[in-house]
């Protein structure tokens, strides 16, 4: 008996035995797997799902985490500036073996259920991403409600910039005068505003402003 399974956005004919890579998988090397999305199955009474056969499933034993042979990816811009730009990839892959072929009853096994590690990482970062992004507005509400300076007296300073000030956790002028030259660097990167700070002088202004 053979089937022909999906996963990882591709097809493939297995039979028990085989061995294949696919699209890495969220699971470790021994565990024992199942495929669920079957297309067909053949052999002596050959079926055809309307799309997948309904509990049918193939099994498998995760032999390795591996990596895909180097891929170079080569492009060339012949207008504007002309510019190349090289870059390598390496596909990262789950080594598989299969085990068994189910012909019914794949959704009763209690086998694990094989899923794309992106699939996982993606719901992890959507179940936490609420309370992240959450995170930095209610700082940043109690900042200013704590009586945070009004960093739009700098020169330069609107209220988007100053909003950029307060998530990097700058709320007041004396925080701002008495930054180093590391602080000017990091807050250049930070603001997309190479050179500003020392052009406008926003430290000599930041110290008038405390004093005041």
């Amino acid at each position: 008996m053979f089937a022909v399974m999906k996963t990882g956005g591709k097809q493939y004919k297995v039979q028990a035995g085989d061995t294949l890579r696919v699209e890495k998988l969220a699971a470790d090397a021994g565990e024992t797997i199942q495929f669920n999305d079957v297309l067909m199955l053949g052999g002596d009474s050959p079926v055809v799902g309307a799309p997948m056969v309904d509990g049918a499933g193939v099994q498998a034993e995760v032999i390795d985490q591996i990596k895909g042979e180097k891929l170079i990816h080569f492009v060339r811009r012949r207008r504007k500036h002309s510019s190349k730009r090289t870059k390598g990839h390496r596909q990262q892959l789950t080594l598989v073996k299969i085990t068994e072929i189910l012909a019914s009853g794949a959704d009763t096994s209690g086998v694990k259920a094989a899923v794309g590690a992106g699939s996982v990482s993606a719901a992890a970062v959507t179940a936490a991403a609420p309370s992240k992004a959450a995170a930095p507005k209610a700082d940043a509400a109690n900042e200013v409600s704590a009586g945070a300076d009004d960093l739009k007296q700098l020169s330069g300073v609107g209220p988007a910039l100053e909003k950029k000030l307060i998530e990097g956790g700058v709320t007041s002028f004396a925080q701002i005068a008495a930054w180093t030259e590391e602080d000017v660097a990091a807050f250049d990167e930070k603001l997309n505003f190479k050179g500003r700070i020392e052009r406008e002088g926003w430290i000599e202004q930041a110290k008038e402003l405390a004093k005041g």
